[in-house]
């Protein structure tokens, strides 16, 4: 069993930046691979970034690539996602997750979700 808690939103100015840490508890973290995901009002939660369970493979959908860096601290449970240049369409709850598997495509049905963690970026 994983629980997962997400921490670091909040309201930034467009260009802004933050960085949201996901805590994991449970002594099987590093098994896993880590994703994030997000949901702005009205859409359907989307793929954002991805992480191996190593930290070695990371993945970005495009619309945050080059902005945006998922990492992992495997002996502290915790994986992060800075962002940067920030803009009002990254508004939503971020959520974290982990999976058996990820990629550039996304991941495998996550087996554990955190209850998410609001962003929002004005203009």
């Amino acid at each position: 069993q994983v629980q997962l808690v997400e921490s670091g939103g909040g309201l930034v100015q467009a260009g802004g930046s933050l960085r949201l840490s996901c805590a994991a508890s449970g002594r099987t973290f590093s098994n896993y691979a880590m994703g994030w995901f997000r949901q702005a009002p009205g859409k359907e939660r989307e793929f954002v970034a991805a992480i191996s369970w190593s930290g070695g493979n990371t993945y970005y959908a495009d619309s945050v690539k080059g902005r945006f860096t998922i990492s992992r601290d495997n002996a502290n449970n915790t994986v992060y996602l800075q962002m940067n240049s920030l803009n009002p369409e990254d508004t939503a709850v971020y959520y974290c997750a982990a999976a058996d598997y990820c990629s550039g495509y996304g991941c495998s049905p996550p087996r554990y979700w955190g209850q998410g963690t609001q962003v929002t970026v004005s203009s």
